[in-house]
């Protein structure tokens, strides 16, 4: 633990974990979502999630006409979480399951369905990267998202047992004026837990073997406050105390309010829906930008009309950090980059079933995927862009006759 050292602002994010009730629901959602593509990958889909006290209620639309077996991939992920299907209800009964899956509207699929794919919405995506750490990702996110983790690893490993499957995590951050990070300010951890778990116990290992396995220790200083389970009691969690719903963790599943955001949510969207696939590609060229050292930071912004192909805009902001000027960086990803739904989507191997284990704990930062139970890149994570970002850079040294350190 270093000395305290003053830091000129404090940031913060969250995460949660995947018992959390909404996460939960992104989960289910992405599960169908990944069944329906393993059987038709051309199928349009949108599935909504809502988990309350005793019921999951599964809603949406796909064009596929395959059987799909919607309970059961139900019951795998609250299984495969770590619940008891007597636990997400507050009297111990099993819970019940409403299917409303509905035939996609002709309507959208005109825009959709053509050969040269349109975008299945309107709307505006962001991406974001920084290089603070090195999968380009805010600090305060990952250490947030690597808590999350730590709490679901202990708790199915068997080292703390009587942990529950929801929970949350929050880091404060201190920056310097240079905007580096210098300190953590805060930690907030709430963890569900099993009944008669003495709560100083708790708040002893939650320290042990999650903070102190997480946090860097030179992060840490004599004014960080840590507040486990500050409220005290968590034994009811998940949806038997608080109804989840997909789509309400969309600052989880990017940056951490570093960063804009669109306000669309990926779960349950197949790739045809630019929500998804626009932010992945967004992320792709913000993440090669400042890998490619042409900027500290980098949001990239892309807007979409439904049924049309090309983007209605697309911009690069640097915040000042940039070696080039961002109208510059955003003629070359122009020329560069073909931005159409249909190109991104196979560009990126986006008609296969990988959505599920994006779910939970942020879907960007994750250099590595699982496909068919073998390890392979997260296409949208590739660094692929940054050696001709660095020759289009240097030829544009070289015409304006200047050094790209001046």
């Amino acid at each position: 633990m270093k000395e305290n050292q003053k830091s000129a602002y404090v940031f913060t994010s969250e995460s949660v974990t995947e018992g959390h009730p909404d996460k939960l629901c992104d989960q289910i959602a992405d599960a169908i979502l990944d069944s329906i593509i393993l059987e038709d990958p051309e199928a349009r889909t949108a599935i909504e999630v809502t988990a309350a006290d005793g019921l999951i209620h599964v809603f949406g639309e796909t064009s596929t006409e395959k059987r799909i077996d919607y309970k059961r991939v139900i019951k795998n992920v609250i299984y495969n979480i770590g619940y008891r299907a007597d636990e997400l209800s507050t009297d111990g009964e099993f819970y019940r399951m409403i299917i409303a899956i509905n035939k996609q509207s002709p309507d959208i699929a005109m825009g959709v369905d053509k050969k040269e794919i349109g975008a299945g919405d309107q709307g505006m995506m962001f991406g974001y990267a920084t290089d603070e750490t090195p999968e380009f990702m805010p600090l305060s996110l990952l250490l947030s998202h690597k808590l999350c983790m730590r709490l679901a690893e202990v708790r199915k490993s068997g080292l703390l047992p009587y942990l529950k499957p929801d929970g949350k995590a929050q880091v404060s951050l201190g920056y310097g004026k240079d905007h580096k990070p210098v300190s953590v300010e805060a930690i907030v951890v709430s963890t569900q837990h099993a009944e008669g778990v003495d709560i100083e116990k708790l708040r002893e290992d939650v320290t042990k073997h999650i903070i102190l396995k997480v946090i860097p220790h030179e992060l840490l200083t004599e004014r960080t406050k840590v507040m486990i389970n500050p409220t005290g009691r968590l034994v009811l969690g998940g949806p038997a105390a608080d109804s989840g719903l997909t789509g309400r963790k969309i600052i989880v599943d990017t940056y951490g309010s570093k960063g804009r955001h669109g306000g669309g949510a990926f779960s349950g969207k197949d790739p045809t829906k630019v929500d998804r696939s626009g932010a992945y590609l967004a992320r792709y060229i913000a993440k090669n930008i400042v890998a490619a050292g042409l900027a500290k930071e980098c949001e990239v912004q892309v807007s979409y009309a439904i049924g049309v192909a090309m983007p209605l805009s697309f911009k690069v902001d640097t915040f000042g950090s940039g070696k080039l000027p961002d109208v510059i960086l955003t003629e070359i990803i122009k020329a560069l980059i073909n931005m159409r739904p249909g190109t991104i989507i196979k560009s990126f191997g986006l008609r296969r079933p990988i959505y599920r284990q994006f779910a939970a704990y942020g879907h960007f930062g994750r250099e590595k995927m699982s496909v068919d139970g073998e390890e392979r890149n997260t296409p949208w994570e590739m660094k692929d862009l940054v050696p001709i970002l660095k020759e289009l850079a240097t030829d544009y040294f070289k015409t304006k006759g200047e050094s790209k350190d001046e």
